[in-house]
């Protein structure tokens, strides 16, 4: 019988043939669509590592800007072995199971705060998260028996989300960005990840969870954050980390309460 072969040690993109490194890219250059920013677009591409580049696109944006799509080949190459994965290193349970676990670790609700800080008005990706309706035919955290939302909705001031964590006495605190100019969502983030830890100095944290599409998974420890959600998030990864989470803290708390003794 054949066994299947693994990947290469390294990749390129495949556009006609394997590894002709063909790629289509789109960008927009500060400049009036004309001869030199045709010129300048193909520039681009070649700096950035394109091997004869073909304009396939070009429209003006107004008077002042131009937009491109340009195909062409890159000389790079993916070095698998350098590409750090984050791997989800707990099961997905059924609702029945997280609410199981939930109710065993704690012996009453999980009590959950989620919000759009700053000023992202985006509220699909948190709602699809807590509310009962959910996403992709998964239900939301409000289905849960062991769990108590409190949804704050768009625009919540970071001070304003840490004062109603400690109110609500939070489990875990559940943050949605989809506003990334400027990397205000990185920016929102750290600042709400030191407020909360100084407004439970000397207590545990509420988990402080993550996500958007323009999240980078393995950002986590840099931003402050105990876990970081990317594109395609459903209810059922959310609420399998929490239960999984949980049962970390517990086992930690074991661990400490016998070394103790």
């Amino acid at each position: 019988m054949n066994t299947p072969a693994g990947p290469p040690p390294a990749v390129r993109p495949y556009g006609d043939t394997t590894d002709d490194g063909m790629v289509q890219l789109s960008f927009t250059l500060p400049l009036p669509h004309g001869p030199l920013a045709e010129a300048a677009a193909l520039r681009l591409a070649r700096l950035m590592g394109m091997e004869r580049p073909l304009l396939v696109h070009a429209r003006p944006v107004g008077e002042e800007f131009a937009f491109f799509v340009v195909y062409g080949a890159v000389v790079h190459r993916v070095d698998l072995d350098t590409v750090d994965v984050v791997e989800r290193e707990y099961p997905l349970l059924s609702a029945q199971e997280v609410d199981e676990s939930v109710h065993e670790g704690l012996g009453r609700e999980l009590v959950v705060v989620g919000a759009c800080i700053g000023t992202d008005a985006h509220t699909v990706g948190i709602d699809a998260i807590l509310n009962i309706k959910g996403f992709a035919g998964q239900k939301g955290l409000e289905y849960y028996h062991s769990m108590r939302v409190v949804n704050l909705g768009a625009q919540v001031a970071v001070a304003d989300l840490v004062r109603r964590a400690v109110s609500e006495r939070a489990d875990a605190v559940l943050v949605s960005q989809a506003v990334t100019q400027r990397d205000a969502h990185l920016t929102n983030v750290r600042e709400l990840s030191a407020e909360l830890d100084a407004a439970f100095t000397g207590r545990r944290r509420p988990l402080l969870v993550v996500g958007g599409p323009r999240f980078d998974p393995a950002m986590a420890a840099e931003l402050g954050a105990d876990r970081v959600f990317g594109r395609g998030t459903t209810p059922d990864d959310v609420a399998s980390y929490l239960a999984h989470a949980l049962a970390g803290e517990r086992a930690a708390a074991a661990a400490d309460d016998r070394s103790a003794v």
